[in-house]
């Protein structure tokens, strides 16, 4: 007997987004699998941040459907979105709240079970332990986006959304929280979408990208495989030659 097939931690079908007549994100369809790590690359306006802000249901699609861990969202909001957390550099925490009421908080929103266990696992994993009752507001860049990624993981997301969370922050630090990233895929199987401008970091981690222009899929592919089969030396030329080509109204 063959195995059921599994079914997506996230289907976009179709998913349309329009500003006063002006069209941000086109006709949008993708899908990502458990453990999956799925890049969403693209220049400034591409579509990337419209994509995610959609998903977390903050913007309602003009069309098109958001289908999370089986669940459409546009149906069942509650439950679709008990499935997904989300960490992105723009967006922190509150800081006048140490970094264990912080995810306290966070963790009673999401109805995280075993709270105080996940909340001392997370600070362990996540380097925190000399911090956690320290303001968020008195800690580095650095410091507050390994907080912001541990409350993005308190859940166990079945589908976690990372808009550019490494930006502004050491290599090192970077590399730590890349790790970190690439073992709960492993590990939990959870399914990542991923938006960064660092090419390195893409073919680094995902085992897939897809590059964003005009707020259609370009190409996707393999990172590490997709410069070779455009003729292209590395990821960054190839994003470069292709994000400006077609911004500039070439065909790709």
């Amino acid at each position: 007997m063959q195995a059921s097939p599994v079914a997506p931690a996230l289907k976009i079908d179709r998913l349309s987004k329009n500003f006063l007549g002006r069209t941000v994100v086109d006709d949008l369809s993708f899908s990502i699998a458990p453990g999956e790590i799925v890049g969403l690359v693209g220049l400034n306006g591409a579509g990337k941040t419209t994509t995610i802000n959609m998903i977390l249901g903050v913007l309602e699609p003009t069309c098109g459907s958001v289908v999370i861990d089986g669940i459409d969202l546009a149906r069942n909001r509650e439950a679709a979105l008990a499935r997904v957390n989300f960490s992105a550099v723009y967006a922190p925490l509150p800081g006048n709240l140490t970094v264990v009421q912080n995810l306290r908080v966070f963790g009673m929103i999401y109805d995280a079970p075993d709270l105080t266990a996940r909340i001392n696992e997370l600070i362990e994993i996540f380097d925190l332990v000399r911090y956690r009752n320290t303001r968020c507001g008195l800690l580095s860049s650095g410091e507050q986006t390994r907080v912001s990624l541990a409350k993005a993981l308190l859940n166990k997301p079945r589908l976690l959304l990372l808009d550019e969370p490494t930006a502004s922050i050491d290599p090192s630090t970077a590399d730590t929280i890349r790790n970190h990233i690439r073992d709960y895929a492993q590990r939990e199987r959870g399914a990542v979408l991923w938006t960064s401008h660092n090419m390195y970091e893409v073919e680094a981690v995902c085992t897939r990208m897809m590059l964003l222009s005009r707020g259609r899929i370009l190409i996707e592919g393999d990172p590490r495989t997709l410069p070779g089969e455009h003729g292209m030396a590395s990821l960054e030329d190839l994003f470069i030659n292709l994000s400006r080509g077609h911004d500039d109204g070439a065909k790709p």
